[in-house]
């Protein structure tokens, strides 16, 4: 052997042939007996193996393969592209020739050193008389048998005929089988990698007489065992010996009822040449089965491949059920089971078709209930194990259903394709009419539908067929509904049929939503399915399939149709009701209504009976209503035009007074135009052999509207953002900012944005600002009045509300203060109710407090970020300012309020986020001012407490000025008494003066902390005051006495006056001719005074103001020095006096009231001069013990009140709190 590096001349001849190459040049005599190929599968310009002369050592000739003949020697060269150790394969074939005993050769040598470069195959084929057996003894380390390539590259198979290779077994090295016992014909064959060192001896041949395998079996009665020979392997005689005389077979035996039947095989292997049927019988009652299960003996021929078959016998109406303990998978019948276990299920039908499935072993099918009588099947491999399985019967149950058909209904339940065996019966006396396929109802009484099978959905449907007959004028069910409770989960269609007058049609209006039409063969989503069928002369028509939610409103056909409505059994009948009504007459075969919808759309509509034909010589219209400022555009995208024997295709426009156009389907259709429309389709006479007359059109509508404008600018504004936000329900409103389309815009601080609004409702939009305001260091930012800014004025929408965020440091505090002086909180019973409303919170938006002006709060405080928010009615008319906010030092509390309750109502105090809980671990104060003289009575009339997880409640009250707290209650204390809550509403605090209020939360586990307290105010009781009071009244006593005296003196001189006036029954109190009041207040003594009372001069000098409070209940007689209106009867009124209202005296407070409101009853009113009055003094009088005047002039009074000589309590300020 030699490489072609070392023959150039070799070389040069193959030069022209190979440009890159590898080639051996070798010499090989096969051994006597041998039979060697040498081949190559790539073609012979790639590879080649060629003969070499011994004269001149040239090639001779070249080919793809080469046999070698035994003891003949010849140089061979191997020339290839590739690499020539995987381009050649060496076959080395030997004959092991055998007599009755022996074999030659006995020990098989084999050629281990030939073409050793290339992979090899030996092969040894085996030949021997009939009935005699070759036994391969192997020399050296046994073998096992595998289906995988052996690692160390000799692989083994063996084989029991040339020609058969489907019984090939394949061994390895390295285990127990050291013996082959195979017939004539077998072939044993050694397959070795390149280079493998393959021994010098490898089997031991030997020879004799062949004894076969024989088996002792029993087969009972109810099982038939079939034993056959494959056609393809090697004859192989089975024998039943039963006596002295075998019955011997070699293609098949048949046993049956046989006890120790003694079998005989003349093969070693008759498993490999045999398979065996076994079928078995089980016979079933309507409640038993005999045998219970489905099994076989395991040892029953187990190594040979086995198909064993149960035939399942059932009564009618019976259920036959199969469990399967290991489970089923069922798989397609192309599909082979992995495990070789393949199950097969038939079932035949009452009416004789048969049913199958098939199954592999394992997986989750272990119940099969079954219908008539059963077949199972199991193929089982060499050496498998057979699961049984159990076999039940019952009887068949079927199913009852009351059924009541209404007047004019047609019931049909008819069968679709299924292989379960089903019927059904209408009970009847005394018979019950069964149908196998279908079942009419026509009758409207009650009547009873049973079905043979469980589960008739699977197998039936149901058409509920109604007849709605029309006058001219009505039809006799104007509203259209579907009955849900017949067959609720069968596959169901219900139809009507409408039938109206030759001249007139009916109309169809569906409700709101309208009809969406699909193509015909289509299913809607909802699974509720219309279509809409008329009925002409050249026969039925489809107008079109519809769904529910679209643009068809009305369909208009003529004369005669139908509508059917199609749900499946496993959907709930949702229908909608449509109307029915005679419509107009006219000449087209149908008029759809179509209502397109506002904005973008595209709409398809199909002609009748698309894809197929329109009708010949008929037309079709639609009515388009568009929607104002919108434009339509047609597009035709599928027609097909027919060929016409008369007339031609026209498609008409009309519009509302213009003129009709008419169109062909491949002229320009209409496109931008506006306003509704209707387009009608004209069909011609057509030649029906060819194709006819099909469209398939859409309708684009779009807007044709101008959008709203606004170029929105905020860097003139520092700080403030504009949001715009969609709170109607109109789909039509579009909102674009910066072109981009937008559910919600917002306008960054500091940037500039165009808005477009277009087709928005300004009531459908909200506007919305925010401005930020912050304060890095408390201490030196400035006070901020809280105004609205000028935004721009092309927003088409009033502006809603305007947010101020007012950031400050951790330590920071935001004081706000009303520019108006004070806040009214929006509080139960006591809501504001003014234009403007202000909804204060904290930075992480738990509430403060809604706020309106005019109120008691004076003043806010907030410890971190605050946002206020103003609604307002009209900001154009209102921009502020709305409060005035400043920054100020940390404060202890989380929120304080400084309140100056009011006097004439109470004075609510609610935690911040009421009625809902304060934030955990926060704290609110408020600081309460009280006026003078007044102390408060606080009461808790609302209090939740919580379960705190951590910390605890507290709610405290202190003096201003004062260390000490005069109330103090905390939940524990609270927690003590399941009624404390109740008892801290019930109980009352009064507090003197000016006072803290200090509500503190825990961190909740379960429930909020929250109070409501109510303060009223009282006037202070004043001991002195009432003292001074009851003296006053003495006095005043004796005052009225002396007045009463007076008075009768001066009635006494009247009397002799002969022009005093008279008391008539039936007349004037004065007579005509009387003078009245002739003498003036200098003539006569009306001020004239018996006596004074010093007390009543100096009661000014007195220093209880109280004493004048409580002298106003002691003057209850009459006053002196007045004129007092006669209050006899009288024949006439009296002339009236007409004084000026005295205007009321509000928000004052009122020490001493004037004696003329004091005595009881009173008198009219008759104006008195300050200077009359007790309570002033004129200051032109000397200090001294006659008040004489020191100067003449007008009158100058000074008030002698005793309230105003009280000492005052210091006025407090927020710098001593």
């Amino acid at each position: 052997m030699r490489l072609c590096a070392t023959c150039p001349l070799l070389g040069l001849l193959f030069l022209t042939v190979f440009d890159s190459s590898e080639c051996l040049q070798t010499t090989v005599r096969p051994d006597k007996g041998s039979t060697v190929m040498v081949f190559t599968e790539l073609p012979l310009d790639q590879c080649a193996l060629c003969t070499v002369s011994e004269v001149n050592d040239t090639p001779t000739s070249c080919h793809s393969s080469l046999f070698l003949l035994p003891e003949e020697e010849v140089k061979l060269l191997f020339n290839c592209s590739q690499p020539i150790e995987q381009a050649y394969t060496v076959t080395i074939t030997r004959t092991i020739e055998c007599t009755k005993d022996t074999c030659n050769p006995t020990t098989e040598k084999g050629q281990p050193s030939i073409l050793k470069e290339f992979s090899r195959t030996f092969t040894w084929e085996l030949k021997a008389p009939e009935k005699t057996v070759v036994s391969l003894d192997i020399l050296g380390e046994g073998l096992i048998e595998t289906s995988q390539p052996c690692s160390n590259g000799f692989q083994y198979s063996v084989t029991t005929s040339k020609t058969n290779t489907k019984g090939r077994t394949q061994y390895c090295r390295g285990g127990s089988v050291t013996r082959f016992d195979l017939p004539n014909g077998a072939v044993v064959s050694l397959h070795v990698k390149p280079k493998a060192q393959v021994d010098s001896l490898l089997f031991q041949a030997s020879a004799g007489p062949l004894k076969g395998r024989t088996m002792l079996l029993s087969v009972d009665s109810g099982t038939t065992v079939v034993v056959s020979r494959d056609p393809d392997e090697p004859e192989c005689e089975v024998c039943c010996v039963d006596g002295s005389t075998p019955n011997c077979s070699p293609t098949e035996k048949t046993l049956t009822n046989v006890e120790k039947l003694s079998l005989e095989f003349s093969c070693l292997k008759p498993q490999d040449v045999y398979s065996v049927k076994i079928r078995k019988k089980i016979e079933c009652t309507q409640k038993t089965c005999t045998p219970p299960a489905g099994e076989v003996d395991p040892d029953l021929f187990q190594d040979f491949k086995r198909s064993l078959t149960w035939d399942i016998s059932v009564p009618e109406r019976t259920v036959l059920t199969l469990d399967f303990p290991g489970g089923l998978k069922e798989r397609s019948e192309a599909e082979n089971c992995q495990n070789g276990h393949q199950y097969s299920v038939s079932t035949t039908k009452s009416d004789g078709k048969i049913r199958t499935n098939s199954y592999c072993k394992g997986g989750t099918v272990s119940h099969l209930d079954l219908l008539g009588a059963t077949t199972v099947t199991v193929e089982v491999p060499k050496g498998g194990e057979l699961d049984s399985f159990t076999v039940k019967a019952a009887p068949r149950g079927g199913r009852m259903m009351p059924v009541m058909p209404d007047p004019n209904t047609i019931i049909t339940i008819s069968r679709v394709p299924s292989d379960i065996d089903c019927s059904v019966c209408e009970k009847k006396e005394p018979t019950p009419i069964c149908k196998p396929t279908q079942l009419i109802l026509r009758d409207p009484r009650n009547t009873t539908v049973e079905f043979t099978c469980p589960q008739p959905q699977d197998v039936f449907s149901v058409e509920i067929n109604r007849v709605i007959d029309c006058t001219e004028v009505s039809c006799s069910g104007n509203i259209v509904q579907a009955e849900s409770s017949l067959f609720p989960d069968f596959n169901r269609t219900f139809t009507w049929d409408l039938k109206v007058v030759s001249t007139r049609t009916f109309q169809l209006d569906f409700p709101e939503t309208g009809m969406r039409q699909i193509p015909n063969e289509e299913t809607c989503p909802d699974e509720h399915t219309y279509s809409v069928v008329i009925y002409l002369r050249t026969g039925p028509a489809t107008i079109g399939t519809f769904c529910k939610g679209g643009t068809v409103t009305t369909i208009l056909a003529r004369y005669k149709g139908r509508v059917s409505l199609q749900v499946p059994g496993d959907r709930k009948l949702d229908p909608f009701d449509f109307k029915l009504n005679v419509g107009p007459e006219t000449s087209v075969a149908a008029i759809v209504n179509v209502n397109l919808p506002h904005g973008v759309s595209d709409t398809d509509f199909i002609t009748a009976n698309y894809p197929r034909d329109f009708p010949d010589s008929q037309q079709m219209q639609w009515d388009f209503m568009v929607p104002g400022m919108h434009n339509y555009t047609m597009h035709f995208h599928d027609h097909t035009a027919p060929e016409c024997l008369n007339n031609e295709v026209e498609v008409e426009y009309q519009k509302e007074d213009k003129k009709m156009t008419r169109l062909t389907l491949t002229d320009s259709q209409p496109q931008h135009e506006q306003g509704n429309f209707n387009m009608v389709l004209k069909n011609c006479k057509t030649n029906r052999t060819l194709q006819g007359l099909t469209l398939n059109f859409r309708v684009s509508v779009m807007r044709s509207g101008h959008p709203v404008l606004c170029v929105v600018d905020l860097t003139k504004h520092q700080g403030v953002s504009v949001q715009v936000e969609k709170v109607g329900s109109d789909p039509y409103c579009e909102m674009r900012i910066n072109s981009k389309v937008e559910e919600k815009i917002n306008v960054a601080a500091g940037t500039k944005a165009d808005l477009s609004f277009l087709d928005c409702p300004t009531e459908d939009m909200r506007l919305t600002a925010s401005k930020v305001i912050d304060c890095q260091n408390g201490m030196s930012c400035s006070a901020t009045v809280l105004i609205v800014p000028q935004l721009d004025s092309c927003f088409p929408m009033p502006l809603h509300s305007f947010t101020w965020h007012l950031t400050v440091p951790q330590d920071g505090t935001v004081d706000l203060v009303s520019p108006t002086g004070s806040l009214r909180q929006s509080l139960p019973g006591q809501e504001c109710n003014q234009s403007v409303s202000l909804h204060v919170a904290e930075g992480d938006g738990f509430s403060v407090g809604d706020f309106c002006f005019e109120g008691i709060v004076q003043k806010v405080q907030v410890h971190g970020n605050v946002s206020v928010t103003a609604t307002a009615e009209d900001f154009s008319k209102t921009r502020g300012p709305f409060l005035n906010a400043s920054f100020s030092e940390e404060i202890p509390e989380t929120i304080i309020y400084r309140v100056s309750p009011q006097m004439l109502s109470p004075t609510l105090l609610a935690t911040p986020n009421w009625p809902q809980g304060m934030k955990p671990f926060s704290t609110v104060s408020w600081i309460v001012i009280l006026p003078s003289q007044y102390q408060a009575h606080v009461q808790f009339v609302n209090v939740s407490q919580p379960k705190c997880s951590d910390g605890h409640t507290a709610i405290k009250v202190k003096m201003l000025g004062d260390n000490e707290e005069i109330m103090t209650r905390m939940e524990d204390k609270l927690a003590e008494d399941k009624l404390a809550e109740d008892k801290l509403a019930e109980n009352m605090l009064t507090v003197t003066r000016s006072f803290y209020l200090t509500m503190s939360n825990c961190m909740p586990e379960k429930g909020h902390f929250g109070a409501l307290t109510k303060i009223d105010l009282q006037k202070k009781n004043n001991l002195l005051a009432i003292l001074l009071g009851v003296m006053g009244a003495i006095l005043l006593l004796l005052i009225v006495l002396a007045s009463v005296c007076l008075i009768a003196k001066k009635k006494k001189k009247d009397k002799m006056n002969k022009e005093s006036s008279i008391f008539i029954s039936k007349g004037n109190i004065f007579r005509p001719s009387d003078r009245h009041f002739t003498k003036t207040r200098s003539d006569n003594e009306s001020h004239v005074y018996a006596s004074i009372d010093e007390t009543i001069v100096y009661s000014h000098l007195l220093g209880d103001s109280s004493y004048a409070d409580s002298m106003q209940n002691h003057f209850n007689g009459m006053q002196v020095d007045s004129y007092n209106t006669f209050t006899g009867p009288t024949d006439a009124k009296l002339p009236v006096i007409k004084e000026p209202d005295r205007e009321p005296e509000m928000d004052q407070f009122k020490p001493f009231l004037n004696p003329s409101e004091s005595f009881i009853p009173s008198r009219p009113r008759t104006p008195i001069d300050r200077q009359d009055s007790f309570g002033f003094q004129d200051r032109r009088m000397v200090d001294n013990e006659l008040y004489t005047f020191k100067s003449t002039g007008d009158i100058n009074t000074i008030r002698l009140s005793g309230v105003d000589m009280e000492p005052q309590p210091p006025i407090i300020t927020e710098d001593s709190l």
